[in-house]
């Protein structure tokens, strides 16, 4: 049995998005835990599709004692704030002086967390833990899929261990995958080679899914090498591909991978045949994306002779990348050509969803909805409202993305356009529209709906694939630019491609 640190502090930073990750955005509870101190880590984990809850029950079972410090995790959003990111080391800092020595420390981490002091903030995190602990403790990592995942953090970690779906329905396997191979260093005490590469070109988020290629194939020789290697003894423990998260504006943004063994040969060699893998398929990373209107007339067309719902994925404004989630560009063109019976969500306008909950089911509210922080100059729509249904934003996710996730989002309504018989899922809070159960809550049933429009770029395909006829890509304004071209990077790495088979970035203007 060993005494193992536990803890975790996550966020995936957009430093293009308008708002900011406060105290208050960690502290706060969403469709996450909110902030864990102590001993009400292990209760308040559990049941969550997160890596800490696999993680922890995973320890456990192994019979480990688990000294839980502290985790915390904000919605995605722009740069974590100074203050943020010390209150959350303070709490850290106190765990690991006040109740050491410890044998290990697991850690639930993102990758891409960027704040305003320190553009690793992962990589800055272990080197503060390192220099509490020492070079030899051996601490395991695990990361989101959408990591950056830096040269510090492969070199100050034992060892890290990343998703392997997107959508993320691994989440809590993950961190089982983790703790088992903490596990496994702990009792075989034997030296570990890293491997690390870079990749040379961004990856949309959109492209990166691992439902489809050439994202699925990727991810199949990840497990491959992996479990082909151990099975042949060649001391390969662990091998994990994060292919980034492009709008993080740091130098090393983008894909990369690391390879863990004991055999230097081989881990070299796979590390060597996953990164060619992944250059060899860049052509690969594209598809299709449609301006809103586009989108909403080739719905309107396809849901004539369709059994189910034709899903817009308004990717752009998808909250879990750092959207506002209140864009209002897929909306207005549903409106504009009376797409009647479809319905979009969720709309996060908090003045919005309190006035229909003022109004009343059955009534009609004449205001504007939407473009409450007025991203790209958008202005709210006004039209006649009518309050189909209202909800108090309290009830808990079924999808394999949010299973078992308890959402906390404040006041939500269904209210319809009267001209045009168009719906509004509104929102308090911004949450990636990725359950069925967020429709639910407000009387709609998902795959009753002709047109479906999401405010998510990949996890909905989780639960809302499987009942749609087609999905439509859409490419409405919002602050997850999709393509990262259009990204004004000041801080990226000169020499690596914009987007696959794109333009080799050269630095910012004026540089020199």
């Amino acid at each position: 049995m060993a005494r193992i640190a536990v803890a975790g502090f996550q966020h995936e930073t957009n430093t293009f998005a308008p708002q900011q990750a406060t105290w208050a955005d960690f502290e706060r509870a969403d469709a996450w835990p909110p902030l864990l101190r102590g001993p009400e880590l292990i209760g308040g984990v559990e049941g969550f599709n997160i890596p800490i809850a696999g993680a922890v029950q995973r320890l456990t079972e192994l019979g480990h004692e688990l000294v839980p410090l502290a985790w915390a995790a904000a919605p995605p959003a722009s740069y974590v704030t100074e203050d943020a990111y010390e209150r959350m080391w303070t709490l850290l800092e106190a765990g690991l002086r006040a109740q050491g020595p410890f044998d290990a420390i697991y850690l639930d981490l993102h990758g891409a967390m960027v704040a305003e002091h320190t553009q690793d903030g992962e990589g800055e995190l272990l080197r503060r833990i390192r220099a509490i602990v020492g070079k030899d403790l051996p601490i395991v990592a695990s990361l989101d899929y959408h990591a950056n995942l830096t040269s510090d953090m492969a070199t100050l970690a034992t060892a890290l261990v990343g998703y392997r779906t997107y959508p993320h329905i691994d989440m809590a396997a993950t961190g089982t995958r983790a703790a088992d191979l903490l596990d496994k260093l702990l009792r075989e005490k034997r030296p570990v080679h890293c491997a690390y590469r870079q990749v040379d070109f961004l990856i949309p988020l959109v492209w990166q899914c691992t439902f489809i290629e050439p994202a699925k194939s990727i991810f199949d020789l990840v497990g491959e090498l992996e479990a082909g290697e151990k099975s042949h003894n060649q001391g390969i423990v662990s091998v994990t591909h994060t292919p980034g998260f492009p709008p993080s504006d740091i130098a090393q943004c983008g894909p990369a991978l690391v390879v863990y063994g004991h055999d230097r040969e081989a881990v070299e060699a796979a590390a060597d045949k996953l990164v060619q893998a992944v250059k060899a398929q860049e052509a690969a990373f594209a598809g299709e994306m449609l301006d809103p209107d586009a989108a909403a007339l080739r719905a309107l067309d396809l849901a004539k002779n369709a059994t189910k719902p034709i899903v817009l994925a308004d990717v752009q404004d998808n909250p879990g990348a750092g959207g506002t989630s209140d864009t209002v560009g897929l909306l207005a063109a549903l409106m504009r050509h009376k797409a009647k019976g479809a319905v979009i969500g969720m709309i996060v306008d908090e003045g919005a969803a309190r006035a229909a909950l003022e109004t009343g089911e059955g009534n009609v509210m004449r205001r504007g909805i939407g473009a409450a922080v007025g991203y790209a100059g958008e202005k709210p729509i006004v039209a006649e409202w009518r309050v189909v249904r209202t909800a108090d934003g309290v009830f808990s996710g079924t999808g394999p993305f949010y299973g078992g996730a308890k959402f906390q989002i404040g006041p939500m309504a269904l209210v319809t356009d009267e001209a045009s018989g168009v719906s509004v899922v509104l929102a308090s809070r911004r949450i990636q529209a990725a359950d069925q159960e967020m429709f639910r809550h407000v009387g709609i049933e998902p795959s009753k709906v002709p047109i479906l429009g999401l405010k998510s770029t990949v996890h909905f395909r989780a639960d809302f694939q499987p009942i749609a006829e087609t999905i439509l890509v859409v490419r409405s304004p919002g602050a997850h630019i999709t393509d990262p071209v259009e990204m004004p990077y000041k801080h990226l790495r000169k020499g690596i491609r914009l987007n696959p088979m794109g333009p080799v970035w050269e630095g910012a203007a004026g540089d020199d």
